[in-house]
């Protein structure tokens, strides 16, 4: 039996205590620099100890902390599905407990030095591979928890998040590596002070970097008026049955009017404002659209971009979502949708591709349809959603780009460059975050905002049915915000810019990179260990 049973719990939940403090809303960031060194430590003791056991234990406590972690940060997702917040907490806490188990592993079988970089690029890989499997849920990645300190990250414009999460692991390791050192030595003395002095240069020099570049970077002056709507509609008791499309309707029309100027280019309307399906078929002619249209006519260079939920009809099962319809006959596909609708005739349309698993889609829906059902247990209402493989980019009649990004899409730092590329030159979030109630939730979602607006350099106008509403420039500081659970609009000039950064071009290069080096590293202590048996 493991003699440090209550040592190795208390340093789990100090290292839970330090991840908790630091994420958003809290944001005291500067503790996640140390936040895995009672882990590291507790990986240390029992790898030295020769306890035969010792992975089993390590996953235990490692688990033990990142579920105290993950519940701390993530319990609000509750409110909108009980499942999928046992599943999310779950699952991240056993992935990140892996990571833990892998690196037990190599360090068993190689120095110091090797195995603090496999730990390193084993935790990005799994947090790469998190954002791109059908059970992604990346809210928890350690470059999200500087969200709310913009100043400290602008260089996110070359590595994208994942450089945050190099950060964070880096410190944490080179920190952990002098408290090794410096165990018998007295409090600063001169290896003391050499010691932890290389983790402070690490700590201290990006956000030195980052503030010069937050100070020197100024914005080409191309401004766009527009206005944000949160209309403040209850999605549990009104937007789907209490209030009637109509009356939802009028109501953001009547909160763009309140602040609209004469040239007025964009209106921005949250995510399923127009809740009832739609035939895609059928969208000029819909009586909600004509009514849009009508509020657009004073407005001769406006354009509407708002979320709709809508369908389109197959004569055949022509796609892994495509179901039938209740009379028996084939089939349609159901999306959750953007719309740009302008004062002529036509109207763009991007499908949301981003989906929440198990409440817009079965996970490997091809594989697992017949799970499908159970969405709607899962707090679903359309069983799965129907996705679109290309980043749909909104054009206005005089050339301005827009990107449709829905909702959980703006999580995604690589999906989201993906509309730069094909010529987007700000950014338009909608969203519903009242699902979640007055919890972190929609703080955290709206401030993951930020990083895409550096990451990209585009300024960005975000529009949530409730939560926060508000303006985001370049640099990634906001404005204009919005207050929970308040009908408001505002208006605001944001600066388009056509410029693709570093990021933009290369997306997720870093991480790629890492990971393969993590494979590597595996692989040969694998190699290492069959050779010794």
């Amino acid at each position: 039996m493991i003699t440090n049973h209550r040592k190795f719990i208390a340093f789990g939940v100090i290292s839970a205590l330090l991840f908790w403090l630091s994420w958003p809303t809290i944001s005291l960031s500067i503790l996640l620099f140390f936040a895995f060194i009672p882990l590291l430590i507790i990986e240390k003791e029992l790898r030295t100890s020769k306890e035969i056991r010792s992975s089993r234990y390590l996953f235990r406590y490692s688990f033990i902390s990142f579920f105290l972690w993950n519940l701390a940060c993530s319990y609000w997702i509750w409110n909108a599905s009980a499942v999928g917040m046992i599943i999310a907490v779950l699952l991240n806490s056993t992935m990140m407990s892996l990571v833990m188990l892998a690196y037990h592993f190599v360090h068993k079988r190689n120095n110091s030095f090797l195995s603090s970089l496999f730990f390193i690029c084993a935790w990005m890989a799994m947090e790469l591979f998190h954002h791109h499997w059908d059970f992604s849920w990346p809210w928890m990645t350690l470059g999200n928890a500087f969200a709310e300190h913009n100043q400290w990250i602008q260089w996110y414009e070359y590595t994208g998040v994942f450089g945050g999460s190099f950060w964070v692991l880096a410190v944490n390791v080179i920190f952990f590596q002098a408290y090794l050192k410096t165990e018998n030595s007295k409090l600063f003395s001169a290896v003391y002070i050499k010691e932890y002095a290389k983790g402070l240069v690490l700590l201290l020099a990006p956000i030195g970097v980052s503030y010069a570049m937050y100070n020197s970077y100024v914005e080409k002056i191309n401004p766009s008026n527009i206005v944000v709507v949160q209309p403040n509609i209850d999605p549990y008791s009104e937007k789907f049955s209490g209030l009637s499309d109509q009356e939802q309707l009028q109501r953001m029309i009547k909160l763009s009017d309140s602040v609209a100027h004469v040239n007025t280019e964009f209106f921005i309307w949250p995510e399923t404002a127009l809740p009832t399906n739609i035939a895609e078929e059928t969208l000029e002619s819909n009586s909600l659209i004509i009514d849009a249209r009508n509020f657009l006519s004073k407005y001769k260079n406006g354009n509407i971009i708002t979320g709709a939920a809508t369908y389109k009809t197959y004569t055949s099962e022509e796609t892994v979502t495509a179901r039938k319809f209740s009379n028996g006959q084939c089939c349609y596909d159901a999306f959750n949708t953007g719309l740009l609708i302008e004062n002529n005739p036509g109207i763009q349309i991007y499908h949301k591709s981003k989906l929440v698993a198990g409440v817009e889609q079965i996970p490997y829906p091809g594989i697992l349809k017949f799970l499908e059902p159970l969405t709607i247990k899962l707090g679903g209402t359309f069983g799965s959603l129907g996705t679109q493989k290309e980043r749909t980019v909104l054009y206005t009649r005089s050339g301005i780009g827009v990107a449709p990004v829905i909702c959980y899409e703006s999580v995604y730092g690589e999906y989201v460059t993906d509309y730069i590329k094909n010529g987007a030159q700000m950014i338009a979030i909608i969203t519903n975050d009242g699902w979640w109630g007055n919890t972190p939730g929609y703080h955290q979602h709206a401030s993951y905002a930020r990083l895409r607006a550096i990451e990209t350099r585009r300024s960005i106008a975000r529009s949530a049915n409730t939560g926060t509403s508000c303006f985001i420039n370049q640099r990634g500081d906001v404005s204009d915000e919005t207050s929970w659970w308040v009908a408001d609009a505002k208006n605001g000039n944001i600066n388009l810019n056509e410029k693709i950064t570093f990021y933009v071009q290369y997306g997720d290069w870093f991480v790629f990179s890492a990971s393969l080096v993590a494979l590597l590293i595996f692989v040969f202590s694998l190699i290492k260990k069959i050779r010794l048996v």
